[in-house]
């Protein structure tokens, strides 16, 4: 009984991946109980294969719609009870293509999860779990899952933030649960830059300014520099002098070059457009 309940909850949530998150929630909590009635709501080596693919999937479903959502509590939470079950693949190797392209979809939604919040300790030990998982990190990023995240945190610690604009704005992303992360990253990356310009140059161009920080207009661009405390005149934005700004260190040097390659890939739209 609990079993075919399951089974027709997945087929609910499946056909309605859209549904608002109350009514998924209600139909997961469901699902948990009758997980409670199949003791499977942890796996061991006892729990038939049946319930622990369900339980599985189940907790797989409530990751996917808690990132829809945008509840990344909820997500988070639902990636812990999922890994014993994927611990559980892996010592037994009963896993298959079908559940591996869930799990990476899910790990890569966590790592991109890691990568917004800044936890980037964290972010290194899951790449390293999944080492383990496949020796010598064969095919991890040319998954197409899991190398979008790895790709992302490489060009920002370069400082390639035109390169994760393009991969945020192309068919790079993976599924449409990835893209709730881009307005976020769009925000650490506009900071990011306008620090890089304060740095770099004592002014800029307005005009230069909307494209460098992917603003749609000249007014979001007014409206940002007033949060930055910038100072517009004549058509040029005015930075604040900045400590260490005229050192002639190498930091300049790499802001300057984050920049440039911002402000190419700006001007390659421009064109394109």
């Amino acid at each position: 009984m609990a079993e075919r309940t399951l089974q027709q909850i997945l087929s609910q949530l499946k056909s309605h991946p859209n549904a608002p998150y109350n009514e998924a929630a209600k139909l997961l909590s469901k699902a948990k109980i009758s997980l409670l009635q199949l003791k499977a709501v942890t796996p061991s080596s006892s729990t038939p294969a049946s319930h622990v693919s369900l339980a599985r999937e189940v907790y797989e479903a409530g990751a996917l719609f808690s990132i829809r959502a945008k509840n990344p509590e909820a997500f988070t939470r639902y990636v812990s009870q999922l890994q014993p079950f994927y611990e559980l693949a892996d010592e037994t190797g009963t896993a298959n293509t079908n559940n591996n392209e869930n799990r990476n979809k899910v790990t890569g939604l966590y790592l991109l999860l890691l990568l917004t919040q800044g936890r980037y300790a964290e972010f290194h030990s899951e790449l390293e779990a999944l080492s383990t998982r496949a020796p010598g990190g064969e095919g991890i990023e040319h998954d197409r899952y899991l190398g979008y995240p790895i790709k992302l945190e490489r060009w920002l610690m370069e400082g390639s933030y035109d390169r994760v604009w393009k991969a945020m704005k192309s068919r790079e992303v993976p599924s449409p649960e990835y893209g709730v992360f881009s307005e976020i990253l769009t925000s650490q990356i506009r900071s990011e830059i306008a620090s890089s310009s304060e740095r770099a140059y004592p002014s800029l161009p307005l005009s230069s300014t909307k494209s460098l920080l992917f603003l749609d207009s000249e007014g979001a661009v007014i409206e940002f520099a007033r949060q930055r405390g910038w100072v517009i005149r004549d058509g040029h934005i005015y930075f604040p002098a900045s400590e260490g700004a005229e050192d002639g260190s190498d930091t300049n040097d790499i802001s300057q070059m984050v920049i440039e390659n911002a402000l190419g890939y700006a001007r390659e739209l421009e064109t394109i457009v």
